[in-house]
């Protein structure tokens, strides 16, 4: 099998590097930021030939014949660009197009970026997310956020605006795949979940996959957030400064070496810093919620520094550093804290069909969770990954393939309340193969896929097809679909004693699995995916979306709930089941978005013993945006969001009683030794919790200082009516803590 592959890719190789019969290849960019501007059309008028820019603003055209062609290059939001040029035999032409924004919008233009997307990418369970989406909802304390858009997506659960976890359409926080510029995240979301690690002023894009992504994606067995920066400002020095109530931030990006118009060599740079002083803010705006202070902090950084080579070659340093902690006075503290660094590039090589781009990245992240009463947990990971991808823009069609290596360091200490140490130190590689090609035909769009896993410290290979289509039933109705299978060797560990689980601990599954005497060879989380949908273009500006989807986990790896002695089995499979559909309904024209979706889920585990809920099973979950700008320049602008979910499930205690540690060693004095607090807990989670829901309202006003600076001001309410929201409870003490009550705040950025 790996000779098998290695030839594949060799020659795959030897096929990118043959030159084609005259080929134009080409990049993209905005003329004003430097940027690449996805998802243009690319038209060849002489001959009629047609092609698209990818994500990046690359594309390709080959069988292009000898003589002078003209190009036309046109987007929504952009002047158009009309060239000539010129064919010789057997050629391969090289070009860099710079768009300039249009100065005036044509009115009843229906071609947008997006709609061009719909027509050439299956997007499938998938949703493309771009900064101007994100400022488009109520921004809870005036700093738009990735956190708080996520959670209006179909089939993405949140804890509330505490805890900083997601479910995604049955999946835990620990199968949901997070890359930040390629590299992988284990904690994108803060301790107030109202706020993520990312920063809305130095996004590029983000792809976030709720189910049936494609074989460029593996590692995980439930959804995929992949996540880009933008490099920073290759021409001037610029950046943003926001101040409220809740945090503050500042961004500043600018040339080392400026770009110029002869294509010479560029370096930029970007940075960030955001952090939250909440707790020292609220002990005297929001002593109403609470006298000693909402206890939140958090500290994030970010770094890039951007090479342009030339038109063909380009390089980025990275790094980051972030921090979260809560601390509930008497009943428990948590925080972690993560750092990492890495570099990407891309590479279009001259005389190739192809373009190369790659990630080599190390990060380490660690977190704790203490508890007045009970025993302390705490757990960590070290990840290092290296990735590179070769794809082939073979005009309307494309073809990729790739390999990635991945290790990781686990570290986790933690003692069950059995008094059992369920600790685990371990390091895992990974080495993974896919192939992936496109074909967009005249009505179908069909994306077959195939990854090969192979996980070392288990001795498994898992081959994993992928396959997503979709056929343009008519100009406003396009059906779609996706499938797949899917592996992952690390797994969460979690406490059925929690009410609300804050902590999500790191294991692997383990080499051999010894369950009873039974040697299962094969211990990895195992998912199959099915989802099928259609997208109708109710008018021009009113778009529904409307998708199902079945994932089956044929084999998850747990630690052993039942567990009272070290004798006991450690681990346990389980098996599981979650289903359920979607709709969604936007309306964005002129002055006015909207945006409505509603979510009916089932999530089910099967341990062997018992069929039970998760506690994270939302059988209902609704949620309404809505922006509306007025004024000179739209200058002022309102929005609302509005959220309900129905309550989680979970494990009702049934008694309490004294319970003796060692209580096996007869050494032990029975008659002096100290009594702790048992927990005797009912059948797993047939309690349910109540109901959740919450309105959110803001208001700005924009002021234009000048052609290049602007300031903001604004005003914001979370939780409007005030609704006692439950988000955490604890067993021995019966102390409750509530999500956020009625909060104002306000706002101040300048932009420069």
């Amino acid at each position: 099998m790996k000779k098998l592959l290695l030839t594949g890719c060799f020659f795959l190789l030897f096929i990118g590097i043959r030159a084609q019969n005259n080929t134009l290849k080409g990049s993209i960019y905005d003329a004003t930021t430097s940027e690449p501007i996805p998802y243009c059309n690319i038209y060849i008028t002489t001959t009629k030939q047609g092609a698209f820019s990818d994500e990046n603003g690359n594309f390709s055209m080959g069988r292009i014949p000898a003589g002078t062609q003209r190009v036309k290059i046109f987007c929504i939001g952009y002047d158009s660009l009309t060239e000539e040029i010129t064919f010789h035999k057997d050629e391969i032409i090289r070009r860099k197009f710079n768009l300039k924004p249009s100065v005036t919008q044509i009115k009843g233009t229906t071609v947008t970026a997006e709609r061009t997307a719909a027509i050439t990418e299956v997007r499938a369970a998938m949703q493309y997310v771009a900064p101007k989406q994100i400022t488009q909802i109520p921004s809870i304390g005036g700093i738009p956020d990735l956190a708080q858009y996520l959670q209006v997506l179909p089939g993405v659960v949140s804890t509330g605006d505490q805890g900083g976890q997601l479910y995604v359409r049955g999946g835990t926080p620990l199968q949901n795949k997070v890359l930040l510029d390629g590299m992988t995240i284990y904690n994108p979301f803060h301790s107030i979940g109202l706020f993520s690690i990312f920063d809305t002023d130095i996004l590029k894009d983000a792809d976030i996959f709720s189910a049936g992504f494609n074989a460029e994606y593996g590692g995980r067995v439930s959804s995929v957030m992949d996540v880009r920066t933008r490099n920073g400002n290759r021409k001037e020095l610029s950046g943003k400064v926001d101040l409220s109530t809740f945090g503050g931030k500042i961004m500043l990006e600018g040339p080392f070496r400026k770009a110029r118009s002869d294509n010479r060599s560029s370096v930029s740079f970007i940075t960030s810093l955001k952090g939250s002083y909440l707790e020292q803010t609220s002990k005297l705006l929001y002593r109403y919620a609470d006298e000693n202070g909402l206890p939140y902090n958090y500290l994030d950084a970010y770094g890039k520094i951007s090479v342009e080579a030339n038109e063909s070659s380009r390089i980025n340093l990275f790094g980051f550093r972030f921090y979260d902690q809560v601390n509930y006075p008497e009943i428990a503290r948590y925080q972690w804290n993560a750092w990492g660094m890495g570099s990407n590039f891309l590479v279009i090589p001259d005389n190739a069909y192809m373009i190369v781009d790659g990630t080599l990245a190390f990060s380490n992240y660690h977190m704790t969770l203490d508890e007045q009463t009970d025993f302390g947990r705490s757990s960590g990971i070290q990840d290092f990954s290296f990735t590179t991808n070769f794809s082939y823009l073979l005009g309307k069609n494309s073809f990729h393939y790739g390999i990635a290596l991945t290790g990781t360091w686990v570290d986790y200490d933690f003692t069950n309340a059995f008094g059992v140490d369920c600790g685990q130190e371990s390091f895992n590689s990974e080495i993974d193969v896919y192939v992936k090609y496109k074909w967009n035909l005249e009505k179908w769009i069909i994306e077959p896929g195939l990854r090969m896993s192979y996980y070392a410290s288990q001795n498994a290979l898992s081959p994993e097809p992928r396959i997503a289509a979709k056929y343009l039933l008519n100009n406003r109705l396009r059906l779609k679909m996706a499938g797949g299978c899917y592996s992952q060797n690390i797994i969460g560990a979690t406490s059925d004693q929690d009410v609300v689980n804050l902590f999500y601990g790191f294991l692997t599954v383990p080499e051999q699995l010894n369950l009873s005497g039974k040697n299962i060879k094969n211990s990895l989380q195992k998912g199959q995916h099915l989802v099928a949908g259609m997208e109708i273009d109710i008018t021009d500006y009113l778009i529904a979306n409307v998708e199902a989807y079945f994932k089956n986990f044929s084999q998850l790896t747990n630690i052993n709930r039942y567990q009272m002695f070290e004798s006991d089995d450690e681990f346990m499979l389980e098996t599981g089941k979650s289903y359920g559909g979607d709709l969604s309904l936007k309306y964005d024209h002129q002055n006015l978005y909207v945006w409505a979706a509603y979510s009916l889920n089932w999530v089910r585990r099967n341990d062997g013993k018992i069929t039970y809920r998760t506690h994270f099973d939302r059988r209902h979950n609704l949620n309404i945006t809505a922006t509306y700008r007025w004024g000179l320049n739209n200058c002022w602008e309102a929005s609302m969001r509005w959220n309900y979910g129905s309550g989680f499930p979970f494990t009702l205690t049934k008694a309490l009683y004294p319970s003796m540690n060692n209580i096996t060693d007869l050494s032990n004095d029975l008659i002096t030794s100290n009594e702790n607090l048992g927990i005797l807990l009912d059948d797993l989670n047939t309690g349910q919790m109540p109901d959740y829901h919450r309105l959110d309202v803001n208001m700005k006003r924009t002021f234009i200082l000048s052609e290049k600076m602007r300031s903001e001001v604004g005003v914001g309410v979370t939780n409007l009516y005030n609704y006692a929201n439950i988000f955490y409870v604890s067993r021995k003490t019966n102390e409750k803590i509530y999500q956020l009550p009625f909060l104002w705040s306000l706002h101040w950025s300048l932009k420069f």
